[in-house]
């Protein structure tokens, strides 16, 4: 055991010298050095790039240098790794080498969708951040994502020895039986179409639908659901096949809000009807809160049981729920003073009961 250790320390330096000048392991080396080498190099220039570019403001060089940090690292790797994996594969007697390339190829394919899905959603998210519409972003970014997903599954197919026309003749059959079996998630996903085409709501709007219990913010529509936010801050998922069978109002893209509201005055108040009504017209053409392009209408509307009624049609110049609610009270209290300005009442529900006096004969 002795001899052997011995003779195993003898010959070590022997072995080392000869590893170390063995060309193979050489190149092996220099390509493993040269990859390093190239990865730094590379790193330290995207570094500079994103110091150059931080005062710019346009989108598409910060998403340009985001979605390419990862995908060129690695990039590099693959290539030196196997530009290595041949070098070694010349001396090997197996049919390794034979899956260098493919492998390699298959690598590369992917890190190119891999920078294409990352710029994608970079840009998406930049066109957001400046005020782009955000259905509209995230439906072209969804159909682009797609796409390159789809394209690199193909290549990559192609390229292992797959036939992609009998995959797409195949597709069109199959469709046929898929979409009998999937036949709700495809109407969910054709419904999901149609909301980023018409466009009928977006993100952030508030929508209600009088055929069914919808009524809240949108903040999400995917491809098979769209997310509402009721007023109670309850999450309501919605699929996106209903849209294409309700109505869908939306608030959110009012031009105006309505105030349309009926005021009573006391039939001992009929001749003062006339000088309400007037000054009221004249308050509401004139208030810097009623949009004087709208409809105004201030009238005598009906004879009451127990009151002389005249109603208010006018529109508010702004769409906000809250700020609407405190122009109209102000808008209300306005209206009753000038009613009691003239000496007026609002009328209660009244009823007038007349009482016939039947007075008893006197007995003479």
């Amino acid at each position: 055991m002795a001899e052997t250790d011995s003779f195993t320390l003898v010959q070590l330096p022997g072995l080392l010298w000869h590893w170390l000048t063995d060309p193979e392991v050489v190149s092996v080396f220099l390509v493993v050095l040269a990859t390093m080498t190239a990865n730094f190099v590379a790193r330290r220039l995207l570094d500079q790039l994103a110091r150059r570019i931080e005062s710019t403001r346009t989108i598409w060089d910060d998403a340009l240098l985001n979605a390419a940090r990862q995908p060129l690292t690695l990039t590099i790797w693959v290539l030196g790794i196997s530009w290595a994996a041949e070098l070694v594969a010349t001396q090997a007697v197996t049919g390794f080498g034979e899956i260098i390339e493919p492998v390699r190829y298959v690598a590369v394919v992917g890190l190119i969708a891999m920078f294409l899905y990352r710029f994608i959603v970079q840009t998406e998210r930049g066109f957001i951040l400046q005020g782009a519409d955000v259905t509209t972003a995230t439906a072209i970014g969804k159909l682009l994502r797609i796409s390159v997903i789809i394209t690199a599954v193909l290549s990559v197919l192609q390229t292992l020895g797959v036939s992609v026309s009998g995959i797409m003749a195949f597709g069109g059959i199959g469709g046929i039986a898929v979409g009998f079996a999937a036949k709700v998630l495809l109407a969910n996903f054709f419904g999901g179409l149609m909301i980023y085409l018409d466009r009928p709501f977006t993100v952030g709007d508030w929508i209600r639908s009088p055929d069914r219990q919808i009524e809240g913010t949108v903040e999400n529509i995917g491809w098979r659901l769209t997310l509402i936010r009721t007023f109670d801050r309850r999450p309501l998922f919605v699929p996106n096949s209903i849209f294409a069978s309700i109505a869908v109002e939306n608030p959110s893209r009012m031009l105006n809000r309505r105030i349309y509201e009926t005021f009573g005055v006391r039939y001992e108040d009929a001749c003062r009807v006339k000088l309400i009504v007037d000054e009221v017209r004249d308050l509401l053409a004139n208030h810097e809160d009623i949009d004087p392009e709208c409809t105004l209408i201030v009238n005598l509307n009906e004879f009451g049981s127990s009151s002389v009624n005249f109603f208010v049609y006018a529109f508010t110049r702004t769409t906000n729920w809250v700020e609407y609610h405190a122009i109209k009270e102000k808008v209300l209290l306005q209206i009753l003073a000038v009613i009691e300005k003239h000496g007026a009442e609002c009328a209660f529900p009244t009823s007038t009961i007349h009482l016939i006096d039947h007075a008893e004969p006197s007995e003479s």
